[in-house]
């Protein structure tokens, strides 16, 4: 699984001139699921996201202080396969490493039933449609997050 994560201080997604989510202060989520995905990688990402201290602290001397549920904040949900673009060949961005749709769907509503466990308002897009996203990104703070790159074992740094 692949999030780019978003601070704002607002955010919403339109299809076909429909408002199908909107949050205020918290964190946009364009989410994208591969064929290895599981739900114990999803349970383990939405838990990462909810409690990454992201938020400055009401002093502002720190800036990645407090996490979205310090902050009583919202999540918004977007689908986006795009981040398994494979730009390594050619002009045209292949997508082979993204989840069938079908399968990523039924992901994707497992990683927000994942969230909504936690007391924060969540909202989503609409999985499959064209989305208009519009944000406001706060700081600005962008912070991708890989299942891979996050839960892989790390050796250990041979003391000197």
């Amino acid at each position: 699984m692949r999030v780019l994560i978003q601070r704002v201080s607002g955010a919403a997604v339109h299809v076909s001139g429909r408002q199908t989510g909107a949050i205020h202060k918290g964190l946009l989520l364009f989410a994208g699921i591969t064929h290895k995905d599981t739900p114990e990688v999803l349970e383990a990402m939405a838990k990462k996201i909810v409690h990454m201290r992201i938020f400055p602290d009401s002093e502002g001397r720190s800036h990645f202080d407090r996490s979205v549920l310090d902050e009583n904040g919202g999540l918004l949900v977007v689908s986006q396969f795009t981040l398994y673009a494979d730009c390594r060949k050619g002009r045209r961005p292949s997508f082979t490493d993204a989840a069938e749709p079908a399968r990523a769907s039924n992901l994707l509503d497992q990683f927000v039933g994942y969230l909504r466990a936690y007391p924060l308002q969540v909202q989503t897009g609409e999985f499959g449609a064209l989305m208009d996203v519009s944000l406001v990104n706060d700081g600005p703070v962008s912070i991708w997050l890989d299942s891979d790159e996050s839960f892989a074992r790390r050796p250990k740094h041979a003391e000197a």
